[in-house]
């Protein structure tokens, strides 16, 4: 299945990368590469991770506190946001749209 990630989603990953670059030099590489990985693993097993609401799943990354909404549709699977864990719960809900 293809990966579309909306434009907003990519403004936040974008956002946590340089966030995490300033922070330690490499660590918004690390955040990349992270994020890479569950989009792949996404993409080969969408229906591997637990609803999160409503026609939503949610991917956990491994080691930094972000979780990987997305939304399996007929040819494709998006992506609707890159979600931290501790901050704003559901202020994606209105991207279901």
């Amino acid at each position: 299945m293809e990966i579309k990630i909306l434009e907003i989603a990519q403004l936040e990953f974008n956002e946590a990368k340089e966030f995490y670059e300033i922070e330690q030099t490499g660590l918004g590489v690390k955040f990349e590469n992270e994020i890479k990985n569950g989009i792949l693993r996404i993409q080969q097993f969408p229906q591997a991770w637990p609803p999160e609401r409503k026609e939503t799943r949610r991917y956990l990354t491994r080691i930094f506190p972000y979780k990987i909404i997305y939304s399996i549709q007929e040819n494709e699977i998006v992506v609707l946001a890159f979600a931290h864990l501790h901050r704003k719960p559901n202020y994606w809900v209105d991207r279901l749209k």
